[in-house]
């Protein structure tokens, strides 16, 4: 099917869209021409500027770039959290940026996981109840949803860390619980903005080991980072982003 097809086929008044409607997916994320500026003051800033990026099922792509180069502009805009400028953003095939803030905020909860370089645990929640929280839309009983998100932490070794609240945990255990919490809908995108960045060597291993993992199993990743133990990863698309642009590496 064309592009114009493609979009003339979907019903965009509806806030509903499940993507098994869409049948297979053909794309797990494709942004055409995408722009994102801000304005300060009278002055609009550039974030983003012309990108364009297509990730398939079982992708592992990683995107390097200094500092302030829009590397977490362009992920919060995959991630359905910020929306383009201009251009189209596809998730899923899902052309995102076409529906309303409640629309996009259940779809990340199912489509998308995040992982941040500052975990963005719930203080207040044990690590379990950080798990359980993106499962609040499940139909499933407390106790079933205890048991998946027990689950999840075994697989990140961290079962027995059950009911400790963040600040009691070091903070390789804290990311290892982020992707715990990442996986809690089983969502077929995986994104993590500087994943080991705050983190010791064998700490920031046992990240990289399941981030390879994650994508071993299917899922799809995306990951800006400098860290040279990921950009060494083998089987990786490594893209560069400077002064938001995107350029493919390698």
């Amino acid at each position: 099917m064309a592009d114009d097809d493609y979009l003339d086929a979907i019903d965009y008044t509806r806030d509903d869209l499940d993507v098994e409607d869409l049948g297979d997916v053909k794309h797990a994320v494709r942004l055409v021409d995408v722009y994102r500026s801000f304005n300060l003051g009278k002055v609009e800033i550039g974030a983003i500027k012309g990108v364009n990026l297509t990730a398939d099922i079982g992708d592992f792509i990683v995107i390097s770039g200094k500092s302030g180069s829009g590397k977490t502009t362009l992920l919060n805009i995959i991630g359905a959290i910020d929306l383009a400028t201009f251009g189209r953003v596809f998730v899923m095939d899902v052309p995102i940026n076409d529906y309303d803030e409640s629309f996009r905020a259940s779809f990340r909860l199912n489509n998308t996981g995040f992982i941040f370089q500052s975990y963005n645990l719930i203080s207040t929640l044990t690590a379990i109840e950080n798990v359980m929280f993106p499962m609040q839309l499940s139909d499933k009983s407390k106790s079933e949803l205890r048991e998946d998100a027990m689950k999840l932490l075994e697989s990140v070794e961290m079962d027995h860390r059950v009911d400790h609240l963040p600040w009691q945990l070091s903070s390789g255990e804290q990311q290892r619980i982020a992707i715990a919490r990442a996986m809690a809908n089983d969502p077929p995108i995986i994104l993590a903005d500087e994943p080991t960045a705050n983190l010791d060597g064998d700490s920031g291993q046992m990240i990289r080991d399941l981030l390879v993992d994650l994508n071993n199993r299917g899922k799809v990743v995306i990951v800006m980072t400098h860290d040279e133990g990921i950009l060494n990863q083998p089987n990786i698309q490594h893209y560069k982003m400077d002064l938001g642009e995107l350029t493919r590496h390698g």
